[in-house]
């Protein structure tokens, strides 16, 4: 919430836009309110002028009123945008030094109502960054559709696979599980076909005959198959415990000795994340004896992170374990406003089905209480209050659970930054010796992060002396300085 009686400390960014509009409704308006409504809100500012010193300040507008009026008439209009998500209150006339201008709280648009999109074509649909509004990719706004959709991703029956896809020894190992945390269920004597219908994981098509669903897919499937239908699927855990080398660990999906699906990935990475937490634990098989909350919290944040990953978005899911930070990434933006999953109550899964498949063996939460148990477990450690990030283009959720007793938020906050901070200088380090220059684009792939978040890192670096920038705007590379 803005304090107006100090208008002039804020500046335009993610969440705040300034026009002056004394001329009436600025057209690019609406381009800020679908930005906003596809990303994460924000506040519309008309009558408010940005000064050299990208300070804000107040103009009088000649007929607030009027443009008021004027806006609700278009907002309501199917012909220029495509949903209007505010109420009343949330467009108003201020008074500021006895200057009147006009504040929109533009919220931030369910699932279910994006894209969010004018004039009547869904290509003008848009989304804001550090720099301000930006036209969608295809790859955005499909993601978008997808995740407005009543189904859930995975629910998807592939009607050009066959069963073959099906590791089965990754099945045997499921049912092995499934029969020890649940003994006597019904299912437990149905053959692996029945079993697999019955779970979600096959489904029948307009053919009449049975496939794989896209669950059935990414859970069971062998990784040469889930790539033919999700071209961007990658899983990668690495462990960083030295700096002069980029992994001193590492289980990728691509690398061909084993199955390459998510659940043989759950399992081998859960063994590395607890490996080195200093609780009491024990498993006698799929029984869990002397569990803990750590552990418990730490299985939630790995299976949350699967079951909420968009398996068509870019980077894959990266898992990263250092000596102090733990992060669990996934391509897609989190279906539920963070501030609510952080509260609990609300459960939104991209992949719903593959959470109850993971629920039939006891792993992850459906009622929405795992991420607030995950800070409650932190909390009591002492630990720094875990972070949750979102990037868009491409869209990305991160999970950072730092490891290490903070004296106070701040400071474990600031000492996350930092180790990042020098992982990613490392990284750029051993790409430019490697390679004789890259492009903003090339080092945000690298770092797994947005564009505006990679030129934050490069500028960093620059003013370091340790890289230098060459060319302008969107010709500008980067190499280290000889």
């Amino acid at each position: 919430m803005i304090d107006f009686e100090t208008i002039g400390k804020y500046r335009e960014n993610n969440r705040i836009e300034a026009k002056k509009a004394v001329g009436g409704l600025p057209t690019s308006l609406w381009e800020t309110y679908s930005s906003f409504a596809n990303t994460l809100g924000g506040i519309i500012l008309l009558g408010v002028e940005e000064l050299k010193d990208k300070s804000l300040h107040p103009v009088d507008l000649p007929d607030p009123d009027k443009l008021v009026k004027e806006f609700w008439d278009l907002v309501n209009d199917p012909n220029k945008v495509s949903i209007n998500i505010l109420t009343s209150k949330d467009v108003y006339i201020h008074e500021i030094d006895g200057k009147r201008i006009v504040v929109i709280t533009v919220p931030r648009a369910d699932r279910t109502y994006k894209p969010v999109y004018i004039d009547n074509n869904p290509l003008n649909t848009y989304r804001r960054d550090g720099e301000g509004d930006y036209k969608c990719t295809k790859e955005e706004y499909q993601a978008m559709v997808r995740d407005a959709s009543i189904k859930t991703q995975d629910m998807l029956v592939l009607e050009e696979m066959g069963l073959d896809v099906i590791n089965r020894e990754s099945l045997r190992s499921y049912r092995q599980r499934m029969k020890l945390s649940r003994p006597g269920h019904v299912w437990e004597s149905l053959e692996d076909e029945e079993f697999l219908m019955k779970l979600g994981a096959t489904g029948t098509g307009s053919d009449g005959k049975t496939h794989p669903t896209a669950a059935g897919l990414l859970m069971f499937g062998n990784e040469y198959d889930i790539v033919r239908e999700y071209n961007n699927y990658f899983l990668d855990y690495q462990e960083q415990y030295d700096k002069n080398n980029r992994w001193t660990d590492r289980i990728i999906s691509s690398s061909g000795d084993w199955s390459g699906n998510i659940y043989d990935f759950y399992f081998r990475v859960y063994n590395k994340l607890q490996q080195d937490i200093k609780t009491p634990f024990k498993l006698d098989g799929i029984t869990r004896v002397d569990d803990t909350p750590v552990h418990q919290a730490l299985r939630e944040a790995l299976a949350n992170c699967l079951v909420n990953a968009d398996y068509y978005g870019r980077r894959g899911v990266v898992i990263i374990k250092r000596p102090d930070l733990i992060t669990l990434s996934n391509p897609g933006n989190s279906r539920v406003e963070i501030e609510a999953a952080k509260s609990g109550g609300i459960s939104d899964p991209r992949n719903s089905t593959i959470l109850k498949m993971f629920n039939f063996i006891d792993i992850g939460e459906r009622a929405g209480s795992g991420i607030p148990n995950i800070f409650r477990v932190w909390k009591e450690q002492k630990w720094s209050e875990p972070v949750i990030t979102e990037e868009y283009n491409p869209d990305r959720t991160t999970l950072s659970l730092g490891l290490s007793i903070a004296s106070d938020k701040k400071q474990a906050i600031n000492h996350e930054h930092k180790t990042i901070f020098v992982i990613q200088k490392d990284l750029i380090i051993d790409y430019l010796t490697d390679n004789p220059s890259a492009t903003t684009s090339e080092i945000s792939t690298l770092l797994g992060v947005s564009n505006p978040r990679a030129r934050a890192v490069l500028s960093k670096l620059t003013a370091e002396g340790i890289i230098v920038a060459e060319g302008a705007n969107r010709n500008r590379t980067y190499k280290l300085k000889s």
